[in-house]
């Protein structure tokens, strides 16, 4: 008798640790569910982004630039050197033509790319928020916008070699846009392209959140315009006021960032301690940080103008369908008279 419970128990033994062995880890499952979990993510976030919000930016931005580039050198002049704008005139003027649309080439393929991902990144990740989280709208807009501001940042580099090509003191050193970005590599390091990263950081999410909330506000409360030409003006209103609105307020935080990045080589000095530096520079009077906002101000304008139009215009014809044709129909009796 006792032979048979020492043989039951032995059994129940090796069944109970066969069992175990056979169950996997707790790590092992912990990593499965991760590894779902993070594929459904990838999956449902990726999912809501829509191409036709990236190429509508783009194009927007394109036609943009190539419009207002020498607008933005005179301010660019105001800016860093602090002068008037007659004399920001004449040292373009001074320069001559060849010079006028130098530089153009880091902007021009930066804002192409920032305005697509700065369109494609809100719609996708707004959607993605309503949709999965049931996030309120105004919630949903505001992180939206600071994602693809902070999303935008990585094109920096863009930024940076624009403005040592605008500097007028780095003319004899940089020949055109990729020369200017093999010499900083070269001599300073894939680093230096992100010198004054910390200013454009919080003007991008901060602007995004602003003028994405009240782009769509203005777009639910104006009035449906049905003619073609009113349908415009007011798309180049909105565009132009929000945008004007929102470049103004962070007007210094770009006087920041183009004095940080106007230096090459030395260590980087933080935002704030160039805040500090260029009020003393400048009388230590905060409104000589605006030396150059008023035209940036109709610079912005008439940009942002544009681009909401282009962009709107652009948006409409991605989503007509083409409509095909139809042969009037006759009957078989009536063509045969």
């Amino acid at each position: 008798m006792k032979d048979d419970d020492d043989s039951e128990a032995q059994n129940a033994y090796a069944t109970k640790k066969t069992t175990t062995r056979r169950a996997p880890p707790p790590t092992a499952l912990k990593l499965g569910v991760s590894s779902s979990h993070a594929s459904i993510f990838t999956e449902r976030f990726f999912g809501a982004f829509q191409w036709e919000e990236f190429a509508c930016g783009c194009g927007a931005a394109f036609v943009n630039i190539s419009a207002t580039y020498p607008i933005y050198k005179m301010i660019f002049r105001q800016m860093l050197h602090g002068v008037p704008i007659k004399s920001a005139f004449g040292q373009l003027r001074h320069e001559g033509l060849s010079f006028l649309y130098r530089g153009m080439l880091p902007p021009l393929a930066q804002k192409t790319i920032s305005l697509s991902i700065m369109f494609g990144v809100f719609d996708g990740t707004r959607r993605y928020l309503v949709e999965d989280y049931r996030l309120n709208d105004y919630g949903a807009k505001v992180i939206a916008g600071v994602v693809a501001g902070s999303a935008e940042s990585i094109l920096l580099p863009f930024e940076r070699v624009q403005t040592l090509l605008a500097d007028s003191k780095f003319h004899q050193h940089f020949s055109n846009t990729s020369n200017a970005f093999r010499y900083v590599v070269a001599h300073h390091g894939y680093r230096e392209l992100y010198r004054g990263i910390e200013p454009v950081f919080w003007r991008n999410g901060l602007s995004n959140a602003f003028f994405f909330v009240l782009r769509e506000e203005a777009s639910a409360r104006l009035p449906n315009r049905k003619s073609v030409s009113s349908r415009t003006a007011q798309e180049f209103i909105a565009g132009a006021v929000i945008g004007a609105s929102i470049s103004t307020i962070f007007y210094p935080l770009n006087v920041i960032k183009v004095s940080l990045q106007s230096d090459m080589g030395h260590r980087s000095e933080g935002s704030w301690h160039a805040c500090k530096r260029i009020y003393r520079e400048r009388d230590s009077r905060i409104g000589n940080f605006y030396r150059g906002c008023a035209f940036n101000t109709a610079r912005s304008f008439i940009s942002w103008g544009i681009m909401n139009t282009a962009y709107e215009n652009l948006k409409k014809l991605m989503h007509e369908q083409p409509q095909i044709p139809q042969m009037p129909h006759t009957s078989p009796i009536s063509s045969s008279k």
